[in-house]
């Protein structure tokens, strides 16, 4: 599945994890999407494509938007799509 949504996505970045106290990385994609022509940013994958997993993913979703519509002004459009890859679970 990883490797059809890459495909599809023009631009896509990986992070292994949300960092919370430091997200300034996830943030930084986020805008530059928002800025261009859009794409696509897992979490729950390492930058080789290997599905890595999330421990909690609803809580990294919430946590994920909050910061999205706390710090990114003006707010872009985006989609939080959960799924599962291995047996692991991404956003």
């Amino acid at each position: 599945m990883i490797e059809q949504l890459i495909a599809e996505a023009t631009e896509c970045d990986f992070k292994v994890a949300l960092e919370t106290k430091k997200p300034k990385s996830c943030l930084k994609s986020v805008s530059a999407f928002s800025n261009g022509i859009g794409g696509t940013l897992f979490f729950g994958i390492s930058d080789d494509r290997e599905p890595i997993g999330l421990s909690d993913v609803q809580s990294d979703a919430e946590a994920i938007s909050r910061l999205i519509k706390e710090r990114i002004t003006p707010l872009p459009q985006f989609n939080l799509k959960p799924f599962v890859e291995d047996n692991k679970r991404l956003n």
